[in-house]
C-alpha cells in the first residue's frame, strides 16, 4: 500500500478503538466548553444548561455502572446508574439555578461557577467553535466523540507529515504517528477539552518549521507557523505566548550558532524568529486590549480553589513556595515510574540527529513544562497540562531509530523534501 493509505489505516484503527469509550471521557472543564458551543449554536442559557448537565451526568452514570460491574464486592448489586445520574443532576442544578435566577447570564458559558472563574473560559472560543458543527449534526454525545477523534487523528497525521518532511523513512514516520496515538498524546487528545487542539496546532507549527529548514517551501512554512500561533490564541492564548517565546528563542539560538560558524543565519530562520516575536507581542497586546484574565487572576484561581476562598494577599510568594513543593513531588513520582523521563531522554537523543529542527522540537515540547509550571497542581488528571512535552519522544524516537532503518547510512543534517505520496 502507498504511504498515504497506511496513514489512513492507522487513523481509522485508532478511531475504531475509541468506540470502546464513547461516553465518560469528559472532565469538569468539558461542561464549560460544551455550553459555550451550544450557546454559539443559538441555545438559551437554560437549554444549554439542561443539555450540558444531561451529558455530564450521563457520563458519570456510565462510569458508575462500569466500575460496579468489576467491583469484587458490589458487582452483583443493582445498577447504580439511575441513582448516580439523579444525584448528579440535582447537584449541578443546585449550582446553576440560583445563578441563572440572579441574572448571571452574560457571555456564552453556563454559570456552573462564579463569573470570575467562567471568564477564563469565555476567552477561549476556538474549541467551542470547532465543536459546533459536530454537536449540531451528530448530537452532543456522538458529536463530542467525533470531534475528539478528528482532532486526535489529525495530530497523528501531522506527526507523520513532520517526519516525512525531514526525509525520515516511511516506516519510521508511521511509527511517529502510532506513537502519538498510543502515548498520552492520543489519550489526552480524545478528552473533550482544549489539549487536543493545542497538540495538533503545535505540531502544525513544527511542520512549518520543518518546511522552512528544508529550504524549498519556506514561505509556506512561515505562513503555517504564523497561522498556527494565531489559531492557538483563540484556543488558549497562554499557549500562543509560550510557543511564540520558545520558537523565537530556538530560532535565535540557531541563528547565533550559524553566525559563529561563519554561516548566514538564513532568511527562513530569521523569519521564524520574527513570527515568534510577533506572536508574543500580539498575544500580550491583544490580551490586554480585550481585557483577558491576567496572570494575577490565574494565580488567585489556583491558590483559592477556583475563587472559592478569599484572594491571597501575597500570591507570588505562595506560588513560588508551591512550585518548589510541586516539582520535588513530581520528580519523586517520575523516578518511581520513570517511563516519561525515559521517553524524554530517548526523544532528546533522537532530536540530535536533526540539530536545527531538534532545537525547535525541544522548544515546542518545553511549552508543556511551562504550562505545568503555570498550574503546579499535582491532582490534575493524567498530567494533561504537561502533555505537550510528549511531542519530543513522538518525533524524536523515530529519529533515534533512523540509523537502524537506513542500515546505519549517514543522512544529511537537514533532509530533502519528501512528499506524502512517495
Amino acid at each position: 500500500m502507498r504511504p498515504r493509505t497506511w496513514v489512513l489505516v492507522l487513523a481509522a484503527v485508532f478511531a475504531v478503538l475509541q468506540l470502546a469509550n464513547v461516553s465518560g471521557r469528559d472532565t469538569p472543564d468539558t461542561k464549560n466548553y460544551l455550553s459555550y458551543a451550544l450557546s454559539l449554536r443559538g441555545e438559551s442559557k437554560r437549554e444549554a444548561a439542561r443539555v450540558t448537565i444531561d451529558y455530564a451526568c450521563m457520563g458519570k452514570a456510565a462510569l458508575a455502572r462500569r466500575n460496579q460491574s468489576v467491583d469484587v464486592v458490589r458487582f452483583h448489586r443493582p445498577d447504580p446508574a439511575p441513582r448516580v445520574r439523579s444525584e448528579c443532576e440535582a447537584r449541578e442544578w443546585a449550582y446553576v439555578e440560583p445563578r441563572l435566577r440572579a441574572g448571571q447570564t452574560g457571555g456564552h458559558t453556563v454559570p456552573f461557577m462564579s463569573e470570575r472563574f467562567m471568564r477564563i473560559f469565555e476567552v477561549r472560543p476556538g474549541y467551542p467553535v470547532f465543536l459546533v458543527p459536530f454537536v449540531t449534526v451528530l448530537g452532543v454525545t456522538w458529536g463530542l466523540w467525533a470531534a475528539s477523534v478528528v482532532i486526535a487523528a489529525a495530530g497523528g497525521v501531522l506527526a507523520f507529515l513532520v517526519l516525512r518532511t525531514l526525509s525520515v523513512p516511511v516506516p519510521l514516520a508511521l511509527t511517529g504517528q502510532a506513537l502519538y496515538y498510543v502515548l498520552p498524546c492520543g489519550t489526552t487528545a480524545m478528552r473533550p477539552m482544549t489539549e487536543g487542539l493545542l497538540l495538533a496546532l503545535t505540531l502544525a507549527a513544527l511542520w512549518g518549521c520543518a518546511l522552512v529548514l528544508e529550504g524549498r517551501r519556506g514561505r509556506a512554512g512561515v505562513a503555517l507557523v504564523g497561522g498556527s500561533l494565531a489559531a492557538l490564541f483563540t484556543v488558549k492564548h497562554s499557549q500562543a505566548l509560550f510557543l511564540g517565546v520558545c520558537l523565537a528563542a530556538a530560532g535565535a539560538l540557531l541563528a547565533v550558532r550559524r553566525w559563529r560558524r561563519g554561516r548566514a543565519p538564513g532568511r527562513g530562520v530569521l523569519a521564524l524568529v520574527g513570527v515568534g516575536c510577533a506572536a508574543v507581542l500580539g498575544t500580550v497586546l491583544l490580551a490586554r486590549l480585550l481585557r483577558y484574565p491576567s496572570e494575577s487572576d490565574s494565580l488567585q484561581d489556583l491558590l483559592t480553589g477556583h475563587f472559592a476562598r478569599p484572594d491571597r494577599a501575597d500570591p507570588w510568594r505562595e506560588f513560588l513556595h508551591l512550585q518548589v513543593n510541586f516539582w520535588v513531588e513530581w520528580l519523586r513520582r517520575q523516578l518511581w515510574q520513570p517511563l516519561f523521563l525515559a521517553f524524554l531522554a530517548a526523544g532528546a537523543w533522537g532530536a540530535r540527529r536533526r540539530p536545527a529542527f531538534g532545537g525547535f522540537l525541544a522548544a515546542a515540547a518545553f511549552t508543556g513544562i511551562l504550562t505545568q509550571a503555570g498550574h503546579p497542581d499535582i491532582t490534575i488528571w493524567g498530567d494533561r497540562l504537561i502533555v505537550l512535552a510528549w511531542l519530543l519522544p513522538v518525533l524524536g524516537v523515530p529519529l533515534l531509530l533512523e540509523p537502524a532503518a537506513r542500515g546505519r547510512v549517514p543522512v544529511p543534517a537537514q533532509g530533502t523534501p519528501v512528499g506524502l505520496a512517495r
